[in-house]
Formats: structure tokens, C-alpha cells, sequence
């Protein structure tokens, strides 16, 4: 790993981990698939992709038909084929895994295909015949605009508004480097969008537009407005300067500038999730001498899937468990972070009042999760579940609110792409159900619906 933080070292040390499957190697993954009958790979898959379909067509040379396969059942297909936590959803669910075999590498397939559909540079599917009737969808993330893209099939006028000045949410902003850059995301919209929906970017719902325009305007709203910013350690010294967030930077290093990033030779990373790891993997990709990740429970507690912890083991970040960070220090910016040792007795987390050590650093990364979005579902007044989360019928997503629907991280607590992907699906057609009773949906629509 380059230690250096110059431009070349940076495009070496952020390239993809994953590479794509070469033409012969897709041949050899598709033929190894048994196509079973059950398919626990579709079950697996949140949007329920029909996976042995898929695979068999790429086994007949047909990849776009492969990528039609993929697409119907999720828009998402190409980004998701990057950024899926495949071995704990479809791969992990290969019947080859169970016999202590390698999986097939679906995901590496997936990838293909939908390649295939992006270098035609053409959707597989077309928009519905057009209607009076409008839907207002508010965030441009994965859930949204999945939401957006099975309305326009359905026939619908959709306008998504998003608060930033690029759409896709996580994909866009949020995802490491390493795993899927922004220029994939933005693709993947410009193709999705061309199904005729208008976009509006820098206008955030609530601030620049209010809701009761939204509820007058359009007929129906859907809510992807994701989560909110990190949480706060709420510890002394947090606020000075190196001590950041976890999306921040991840969003920073993802625009390739360092600008407004501390220095960084020394990091300490809280938090022991997905995004924990991926801020501690770019702080070593990105020129950190040391990195340490902090977590106040044992490992086997740490809520990072093992491949992504196995990652960081292999970039050379060091793991301190049972530690609680108690405070920052340094004069004017940080230096140090004092920690107390934990345990666990009968599930409950003890700190020791005299087991403290401190930690020498110049860079303090907080990830101990995500706040919940409560002020724009609040403007819509529908009701919140106790944990924050957006309340809705799980069926259509319907919140409390009649023609408010809502999908994603802000009802779910914050899942994956794929289950955003998932949750759009289905509010689009709970959408087209209540908007149009009994009305069956245009042609070309049956296969999707099916995968609900």
C-alpha cells in the first residue's frame, strides 16, 4: 500500500478492488450454475433477481438479455453489482457454499450483463403510456429513484427533488472509493433517467419547497430521504479541529480532493460497522501511517460483516476492541484520544474507571452510526415508529398520511442499496394501486410485478 497521498498514489491505492470477469471467465462461472429449482440465490436477493435465468442467458452468448433479466427486478443492477454484500445475500446463499465450495460469482455476472447494457447505451425497457396523473418524489437515492423508475413504466409524471447538487444519494456520495466511484452512479442515473423524468437538483423539500406544494401539486409523494448526519461520541474535545465524520469523508476523498481534511498520519477511527471499516480502509489508501479502529464491544460483536473486516486487517488497520472513547485532547486541534477499557457481563457493557490509556493522533474519524431523518417526515406529518424510523404499511408503503408513501433508509434504519432498490419497487406499484383501482398495469409491467 502506497504511503503517499500524491494524485498517482491516490488513483493506485482507491481503483476497484473487483475486478470484472473477462469473457472467458463469465463462460466458466455460468457454466458451474445448477439452476436450481428452488433458487435460494433469488430468495437470497431482497429485489428477488431471477439469478439461474440470468446466468443461463449469459451462458447462450445473450448479455443484454441477461441484463433486461437483471434490470427488471432491479434498476439498481449495475451499481448493485459493485457495491452488494453478495456473500452474505445471494452468494452466501449458493448451494456450493453449503457443499464448502465456492459460490458461483454472481455478482461478478451481474456486472457483466449490465456492462453490456450500458455499452449499448440503451434501457431494455421503455416508459408507460403517459397520464394526468403526478408523483413527487423526494431524494434522488437508490430508494427514489427506483421508485421513480418503475412509476414512469407504469405510465406516471414523476419530478424527483433532490437537495444536492448530483443525484444517487450513497451511491453518488456515500459508497468507498474503492468499491464503486461516482462516475459508475452517474451513469447508471443519465441511462435510468432517460425514461422521461424530471429531475431537480439544489432544492430541498422543506427549505427551498414546501410539502403542502408537494401534497397540492402532485397526486401522490414518495420519501427517500435517507438518514441524517453521524451521530456525535458526545465526549469532550469532539469539536476540535481533526476530529471529523465518517460520511464526510468518505465524500471528500470520494471527490479526490483534500482539501479541508486534516492531516492525517495518525487516525482513530469509532465505530465497528460497514462504514467504520470503510472510513479506516481509506484512511490507509489515502496515506495514514497508522490506523486504528476502536470499538467498544469484542469482535465477535462488531456489526461489520467479516469480509469487510477481513479487509482491514489486510490493509494493515489495527483492531482495539472493548474500548470507549472518554474524551479528545490536544490544544488546538486533536492530538490524542483518551479510552477506557469495557467488558461485557450478561450482555450489558461495563466501563472500567481505571483502566484508561490514551491514544496519540492527528485525525479522529466518528462512526457510530446515523441519526434518523425525523425533520421532512415531520413536514409531512406522518407518524414515526419509537426507534425515528418512517412508519408505513408493509405491503405498499403507504405512510399514515393518504398519498404519502416512503421507502429506504428512513424506513427500514439503514440497510443496502438493494434493499432500497426493493423498498422503491414496491411503493411504486402500492402507488399505481391506490391512483388507479382495479386498473391493471400497462403491458411489459408483469414480469417485475411478479418479483414483489
Amino acid at each position: 500500500m502506497a504511503s503517499s497521498t500524491g494524485r498517482s498514489a491516490w488513483r493506485d491505492n482507491l481503483a476497484e478492488l473487483k475486478k470484472p470477469l473477462s469473457p472467458e471467465a463469465v463462460r466458466l462461472e455460468a457454466s458451474r450454475c445448477l439452476y436450481c429449482h428452488d433458487a435460494p440465490c433469488i430468495q437470497a436477493c431482497p429485489t428477488s433477481i431471477d439469478v439461474p435465468r440470468f446466468i443461463r442467458q449469459l451462458a447462450s452468448f445473450d448479455p443484454l438479455g441477461a441484463g433486461k433479466t437483471i434490470l427488471e427486478a432491479n434498476p439498481l443492477g449495475h451499481s448493485c453489482a459493485r457495491v452488494c454484500p453478495v456473500p452474505v445475500l445471494c452468494e452466501g446463499a449458493c448451494v456450493y457454499a453449503a457443499w464448502n465450495d465456492e459460490p458461483v460469482r454472481i455478482a461478478g455476472l451481474q456486472r457483466y450483463a449490465t456492462d453490456a447494457v450500458h455499452s449499448a447505451d440503451a434501457l431494455p425497457f421503455d416508459p408507460g403510456p403517459e397520464s394526468d396523473l403526478r408523483v413527487a418524489v423526494v431524494g434522488a437515492g437508490p430508494a427514489g429513484v427506483s421508485c421513480a423508475t418503475y412509476l414512469r413504466r407504469l405510465g406516471f409524471a414523476v419530478t424527483i427533488f433532490e437537495k444536492r447538487r448530483l443525484p444517487g444519494g450513497l451511491n453518488t456520495f456515500g459508497v468507498a472509493e474503492y468499491k464503486m466511484d461516482r462516475r459508475t452512479s452517474l451513469e447508471e442515473l443519465r441511462l435510468l433517467f432517460r425514461l422521461g423524468c424530471s429531475v431537480v437538483t439544489n432544492r430541498e423539500v422543506g427549505r427551498d419547497l414546501a410539502p403542502k406544494k408537494l401534497l397540492r401539486d402532485f397526486d401522490a409523494v414518495f420519501l427517500g430521504p435517507g438518514l441524517a448526519g453521524t451521530r456525535d461520541l458526545g465526549i469532550l474535545g469532539e469539536d476540535l479541529p481533526g476530529v471529523v465524520d465518517a460520511i464526510s469523508f468518505i465524500e471528500r476523498v470520494k471527490a479526490r480532493r483534500g482539501r479541508g481534511l486534516p492531516s492525517g498520519e495518525r487516525v482513530v477511527v469509532v465505530g465497528g460497522g460497514n462504514t467504520a471499516i470503510d472510513a479506516a480502509t481509506q484512511s490507509v489508501r489515502t496515506g495514514a501511517k497508522r490506523v486504528i479502529l476502536a470499538y467498544r464491544r469484542g469482535l465477535a460483536d462488531m456489526p461489520a460483516y467479516d469480509f469487510e473486516v477481513a479487509l482491514a486487517k489486510t490493509d494493515g488497520v489495527t483492531l482495539l476492541m472493548n474500548a470507549v472513547p472518554k474524551r479528545v485532547l490536544g490544544l488546538r486541534k486533536a492530538e490524542s484520544v483518551e479510552f477506557a477499557r469495557t467488558s461485557t457481563k450478561a450482555g450489558r457493557l461495563i466501563e472500567s474507571s481505571t483502566e484508561l490509556f490514551t491514544l496519540p493522533c492527528d485525525r479522529v474519524i466518528k462512526a457510530i452510526g446515523q441519526r434518523k431523518e425525523n425533520a421532512l417526515p415531520r413536514a409531512f406529518g406522518v407518524a414515526l415508529n419509537g426507534d425515528g424510523t418512517i412508519k408505513t404499511d408493509p405491503d405498499t408503503l403507504r405512510t399514515s398520511r393518504r398519498g404519502v408513501y416512503a421507502g429506504g433508509d428512513a424506513v427500514n434504519g439503514g440497510k443496502e442499496v438493494v434493499n432500497a432498490a426493493a423498498d422503491g419497487k414496491r411503493a411504486a406499484w402500492g402507488i399505481h394501486r391506490a391512483l388507479r383501482p382495479g386498473v391493471p398495469p400497462p403491458p411489459d409491467n408483469e414480469y417485475w410485478i411478479s418479483t414483489l
